[in-house]
């Protein structure tokens, strides 16, 4: 049997240990609220969690740890409470006049109660919440890019260095300890012995006892000055400086391409899906990759790349041809992102609407020119609300659906899903990044 011990340190003063098993016992409530609260994210700025943490707010019911108490029934007791100047032991209180109490704190605007607990995750607990039991997929996993750099280590110290390379902090202990060993001098103790002369000194006249002891404070302080003279506050054998070595540094870099179709068919409610669907996977890769950069193709009958803001906001009117974003990707590949040395990825959304034969160039551009250089690609197809039978049935479908089921059935990389409304982006996105083993064998329970 194996025993871990955390030995990292407790964050401001805060018992780790403690936290650690608050969040194990509120995860549930604490899912919920970080499930909810990615609606309203960007995407570029990291999902809009900051640095320092995502503040959350969950109920207050159930928060307290078990605990053993004196029953309050039962027994007869009689007490004071600390602090109480009207009442001594057997008095009786009369029953308040007025009714009923007020029965609870109001309610908020919101339909959040009064009896709520406000805490802030740390960004690494948020992301660790929301991806909980998600993999990058095994295939993906393995063909990993990773590119070399040369940085430096700390490698202990030396007693000779540059100044920028001083530490300070180790250098004033050897000096401190110096110091107290040689028993150099303090200043207040020689502002003492000069303030016991000065005073002898101002006596109009002094008796022989006082002139013995005027000349041995200044045989005394002449000794401690020569001493701290001799023993410095800092000695060059103090000095201790930072040394560095150079090491090789992997670092793995993904982008991911987020293409979106902006037809006129394309309406607020499905940019909005889509929107999820991209900050999602943007958050989930940031955890895997050392630097991750996003691109924006938005098309209508033809392609372009574009900032997030114009990406989800600006208007477009026009027909759809699919196949025009994705001979952009191909065409941004060629020219930023070499397969061999960045992990690329595609998120593509659309209504699942194109023009004529469009869709069979979609399918030929995917399986020989971009799925060859991709890690993954996902496409998401928004369908409307009351479509139950496109989201029961995934053989039913358009011409662009019905090409990207070839397309899944010859490349393992390539996943495809339909979504309705907003509760279905996570479950989908999770069924994605599940682990093989552990998809398996949730679809056979």
């Amino acid at each position: 049997m194996h025993h871990f011990i955390d030995r990292r340190a407790n964050p401001k003063g805060k018992s780790l240990g403690n936290r650690q098993r608050f969040l194990e016992r509120a995860r549930e409530s604490i899912k919920e609220r970080v499930d909810r609260s990615v609606r309203d994210k960007s995407i570029k700025d990291g999902g809009g969690i900051p640095a320092e943490g995502e503040k959350v707010t969950i109920p207050s019911r159930g928060l307290k740890e078990p605990r053993f108490h004196h029953s309050s029934k039962g027994g007869r007791r009689r007490h004071v409470l600390p602090g109480n100047k009207e009442f001594v032991v057997g008095d009786t209180l009369k029953r308040p006049q007025g009714g009923a109490g007020e029965g609870g704190k109001q309610a908020s605007e919101d339909g959040d109660g009064a009896d709520e607990f406000s805490f802030t995750l740390t960004r690494d607990e948020y992301l660790e919440i929301l991806f909980d039991g998600l993999e990058l997929p095994d295939l993906v996993e393995k063909a990993t890019v990773e590119t070399e750099t040369i940085g430096t280590r700390r490698a202990g110290l030396t007693t000779a260095g540059t100044p920028n390379n001083l530490n300070l902090v180790r250098t004033m202990r050897n000096s401190l300890g110096r110091r107290i060993a040689l028993q150099r001098p303090s200043a207040r103790s020689i502002a003492e012995l000069q303030g016991e002369i000065e005073e002898l000194e101002s006596l109009p006249e002094r008796s022989e006892k006082q002139q013995i002891h005027l000349e041995d404070l200044r045989h005394r302080l002449e000794v401690l000055e020569r001493k701290r003279r001799v023993v410095g506050y800092i000695d060059p054998l103090d000095l201790r400086y930072d040394t560095h070595v150079p090491e090789k540094i992997r670092n793995s870099r993904a982008v991911v391409f987020c293409l979106m179709d902006v037809s006129g068919s394309m309406q607020e409610r499905e940019k909005d899906l889509a929107k999820r669907f991209f900050l999602l996977l943007h958050l989930f890769l940031t955890r895997s990759y050392e630097h991750t950069e996003l691109v924006f193709v938005r098309h209508t009958h033809h392609a372009q790349e574009v900032d997030e803001e114009t990406f989800f906001y600006a208007r477009e009117t026009g027909g759809t041809i699919v196949s025009t974003a994705l001979e952009k990707m191909k065409e941004i590949v060629a020219e930023r992102y070499p397969p061999d040395e960045w992990n690329i990825y595609g998120a593509q959304a659309s209504d699942g609407e194109n023009f004529g034969n469009d869709s069979a160039r979609c399918k030929a551009l995917l399986l020989e020119d971009l799925l060859p250089v991709c890690q993954y690609y996902a496409y998401v197809e928004i369908v409307d609300e009351n479509a139950e039978m496109l989201l029961n049935n995934p053989e039913a479908g358009e011409d662009l659906w019905q090409n990207y089921r070839q397309v899944k059935a010859q490349a393992p990389h390539f996943e495809m899903q339909r979504v309705s409304q907003p509760s279905h982006i996570y479950p989908i996105f999770r069924e994605f990044f599940l682990p093989k083993a552990k998809g398996a064998q949730n679809a056979g329970g």
